[in-house]
């Protein structure tokens, strides 16, 4: 127990421990102050947490609108080569047939050409010439004829559709002759030739 004597002579005693009031710049005031200053810090803290908050939102959503920006783009020019594509493959569709007209109004010509009067030489010319008018338009479009007369069977561009016996070695997997020829269109086959191939048995 401590004893504290006061100007009056009086001593007093205060148990350990007994409460006293707080003196400026104590303990008590350190905790308020510390409180207080813990407050404003998480204030501070909610503040910017909510400013952040706001810039990530507004971020995502700019980059959203960016994309739906790109896919609506995409879509424009997917739609757009679309029909670019579908108008080429029309026009150029469009300049075969024009390039088969005058082979056409020839073929109408000698379709309708009365037999009784007409010469059969003169019709076999005609129908010659419509040939010639026809293979060369379709060769101006790109069409090329196989026919490998004695050239070496190629599997690629050739079906066999029989073979015979070859009269010497050399003539082995020689086309002998063309049932049907093939045809090539800007280096896609539309049919193979159709052909018999000599064969060698020795």
């Amino acid at each position: 127990m401590d004893y504290d004597q006061d100007p009056g002579g009086r001593v007093e005693s205060q148990a350990d421990g007994d409460p006293r009031p707080s003196e400026p710049g104590g303990e008590d005031a350190f905790a308020r102050g510390a409180t207080v200053e813990g407050e404003a810090g998480d204030a501070t803290a909610a503040t910017e947490g909510a400013s952040e908050g706001a810039a990530t939102e507004a971020a995502l959503n700019e980059h959203r609108d960016k994309y739906l920006r790109l896919a609506a783009e995409y879509e424009n020019y997917r739609k757009r080569a679309m029909r670019e594509r579908q108008d080429a493959g029309t026009r150029a569709q469009g300049e075969l047939v024009r390039q088969l007209i005058d082979a056409l109004d020839d073929l109408a010509r000698f379709a309708h050409i009365d037999p009784a009067s007409t010469d059969p030489a003169t019709l076999t010319q005609g129908v010659d010439l419509v040939e010639r008018k026809l293979l060369k338009a379709l060769g101006g479009a790109g069409l090329e004829i196989i026919s490998p007369l004695d050239q070496t069977f190629d599997p690629k561009l050739h079906e066999a559709v029989a073979t015979e016996r070859a009269l010497s070695p050399e003539d082995d997997h020689l086309v002998a002759r063309v049932y049907q020829p093939g045809y090539v269109f800007n280096g896609q086959l539309l049919r193979p030739a159709r052909v018999v191939v000599k064969q060698w048995n020795g």
